[in-house]
């Protein structure tokens, strides 16, 4: 089998031609195999990467220079604390649900991760987080969405990105267990995007076998790409969606098509939205959401420096204190927008030990960093809109994501997190729960507190675990 001279004109002049080094040597089926790999390639995006790489190395201080002129974010709703704040959050909340109601919000998934760290071998979202039930992270979600969808009287599209790892896994689990009661037409699975890993000296991507390139997933900003090449924005504007609720697959506490989230971003104008949660110490891993010249955008723990982390203002507060949960609102013709525009956001890059196959055709796994990867990042869109929005959030009520096998942000944290937020619901409701007793709240039955307060019976008293559903 010859390979395409189109094909081949492009690589070559890529200056990428050492990935058909082999390709005498291969049958045909691994032949269409590489053939495959190269056609995905988007060699104009590759320059780019190679353009942001090589600006890294230049030493810029780009990163460091935005945090030097950085304050705490402006275009800012607090957590409620007066009788005022709290008649403005339950306004916020009337509006979102009449969004909600007409047909006006979708709600997007992003679940490309393994559950490697936790010590399990598939799609993060299979993860059970249920205290009692152990239900997996994708029904915690879909039973939160049914029942936000039974409030509003209608089905709330889903939108799921996976990735090239968990994406028949995750699709197949779905089908399995019926969509968890979704409407099946109004779900829809896509694949993030990948791009290639690059040598560290040199421009040449890396082989991952002799038929196939060492590919990675482009990052959760490359959702904007993959809901392009998919057409999904049409589907959206089609469907008269106009507002995007955005969440991670990791945080069982995320309120799912938050009402107050999305009717603060709608009653603000804003394009995009993001929630926050106090850092619980200048040193703590998180993002943080600032203002810089006057633009919203988030700068990443590792281009602080220490001495930037405990930065204080005028009145003595930390500047770098809204940590980002990675719960967004998107106004869909903002997404529109940048893709019409052909934005393309800026490239993070990492130094990673990635195994390649050598000139001899021998594959290596070099133990010292030896390529870069590239990712895009969805909270760059923050500087790019006309106004974005920054809404506090409770973090002990809503951000205990799933990330480590044992300790802070493992499952029995947010096990934990799940039980005391169900407790707090049902005595809100007039019960009573028992000390020591472990209480589920089927999220199908009650997705926040305003829900259970309506189905739990007051006086009613918890005094054995129990799910209640």
């Amino acid at each position: 089998m010859e390979i395409p001279p189109s094909l081949h004109q492009r690589v070559n002049a890529a200056g990428q031609g050492r990935l058909l080094r082999f390709w005498d040597e291969l049958d045909e089926h691994d032949q269409r195999a590489l053939q495959r790999d190269l056609e995905g390639i988007d060699f104009d995006r590759l320059q780019r990467l190679l353009n942001a790489r090589a600006e890294c190395r230049a030493g810029d201080g780009t990163a460091k220079n935005r945090a030097d002129s950085a304050q705490a974010p402006t275009q800012l709703i607090r957590q409620p604390k007066s009788e005022a704040d709290q008649e403005a959050w339950h306004a916020a909340a009337a509006i979102g649900r009449d969004l909600i109601a007409q047909g006006k919000v979708g709600v997007l998934l992003v679940a490309g991760g393994q559950g490697t760290r936790l010590g399990f071998d598939k799609p993060k979202g299979m993860f059970p987080v249920g205290p009692l039930s152990e239900k997996t992270l994708y029904q915690w979600f879909a039973e939160q969405l049914r029942c936000r969808g039974r409030e509003a009287g209608r089905s709330i599209p889903y939108f799921v990105m996976t990735s090239e790892a968990t994406h028949n896994e995750t699709f197949d689990f779905f089908k399995q267990h019926e969509f968890f009661g979704l409407v099946k037409r109004d779900v829809f699975f896509f694949q993030q995007g990948v791009l290639p890993a690059i040598t560290a000296d040199s421009d040449d991507i890396l082989l991952d076998q002799k038929h196939r390139i060492s590919l990675s997933p482009d990052g959760h900003g490359g959702l904007l790409h993959s809901l392009s090449m998919h057409g999904l924005i049409e589907e959206m504007i089609r469907r008269g969606i106009e507002y995007l609720y955005y969440h991670q697959v990791d945080n069982p506490t995320a309120v799912v098509c938050d009402p107050a989230f999305i009717g603060w971003h709608a009653q603000q104008a804003s394009e995009v939205s993001t929630k926050v949660v106090a850092k619980v110490s200048p040193e703590e891993r998180m993002g943080v959401v600032c203002s810089v010249e006057g633009r919203t955008e988030i700068i990443e723990y590792s281009d602080l420096t220490p001495e930037q982390a405990r930065q204080k203002d005028a009145s003595g507060n930390f500047v770098f204190w809204a940590g980002n949960t990675a719960m967004h609102v998107f106004s869909v013709a903002f997404l529109d927008r940048l893709v019409e525009d052909d934005i393309d956001l800026p490239y993070h890059i990492a130094k990673k030990a990635v195994p390649f196959v050598d000139n001899s055709g021998n594959r290596i796994t070099p133990d010292a960093p030896n390529a870069t990867k590239f990712e895009q990042f969805i909270f760059d869109t923050l500087p790019l809109a006309s106004k974005a929005l920054v809404v506090e959030a409770d973090r002990t009520a809503e951000f205990n994501p799933v990330k480590n096998r044992d300790g802070a942000d493992s499952p029995a944290t947010a096990r934990a997190a799940l039980i005391r937020n169900h407790r707090l619901w049902a005595e809100k409701s007039g019960a009573t729960v028992k000390p020591g007793v472990t209480l589920e709240i089927s999220p199908l039955l009650a997705c926040d507190e305003d829900a259970a307060v309506k189905v739990i019976t007051p006086g009613t008293v918890f005094d054995v675990d129990q799910i209640v559903e």
